[in-house]
């Protein structure tokens, strides 16, 4: 479990490709403090267990389906991305709830600046778009961020100074691809609120709230 605030900017030292799978090996300070092989790292908001580890750096796999399914696909030897060990159970929760676990990617449309501020706009498919709620929270690529804005098909955020130069946001451009994890919180109260058997047709009726006791 994550929170989606950034500990440190790491760098892409080495790729090897597999035949379905990569490993990457990031040069990181901070979040190696206390890590050894097992722990959990979210590189670019994306889940990765640790490996191997050297001095300065640490390796990771990525799988098929996690390729398939964030930017990471894309990353190149000098790239860098966003760092965050797991949370600790005694430590503060300054972002929100982050699993890891990307729904998917999306797209930059737009990038303009607000004072001090700078408005990301990003494209993002309906399986997506439908968790994204004004005021609510998204992590890209790892960050967690509270949208701003909402229209058919894409969604804004603003970012601070400060998000801006502890992360890699400040390096991304019209058209990149950006990792999103919508929030859990929002699938689960779909879930519950989904009758049997219509877990496509998500929906809250008048049928559910009576149901459940709530009358009008």
């Amino acid at each position: 479990m994550f929170t989606g605030i950034i500990e440190e900017i790491g760098m892409v030292r080495r790729i090897q490709y597999g035949q379905h799978s990569v490993r990457l090996e990031i040069e990181a300070g901070r979040v190696l403090a206390d890590a050894k092989p097992g722990d959990s790292i979210a590189v670019n908001g994306v889940c990765l267990t640790v490996t191997a580890m050297k001095k300065h750096a640490f390796s990771a796999d990525v799988m098929h389906e996690t390729l398939n399914c964030s930017n990471l696909a894309f990353l190149s030897p000098g790239s860098h991305v966003n760092l965050e060990r797991a949370m600790r159970a005694d430590g503060r929760f300054g972002g929100h709830i982050v699993a890891g676990h990307i729904d998917g990617v999306g797209r930059i449309t737009d990038i303009r600046r607000d004072g001090n501020a700078v408005w990301f706009t990003v494209a993002a498919g309906p399986g997506i778009m439908r968790y994204i709620v004004e005021k609510g929270s998204v992590a890209v690529d790892g960050i967690s961020l509270t949208v701003a804005d909402v229209k058919s098909g894409s969604f804004s955020v603003s970012t601070i100074p400060e998000t801006m130069s502890r992360t890699s946001l400040g390096e991304r451009r019209r058209g990149n691809e950006v990792n999103l994890e919508t929030d859990m919180i929002g699938k689960y109260v779909e879930r519950f609120v989904t009758p049997a058997g219509r877990q496509k047709k998500p929906g809250l009726t008048r049928d559910i709230l009576e149901h459940y006791g709530f009358t009008g």
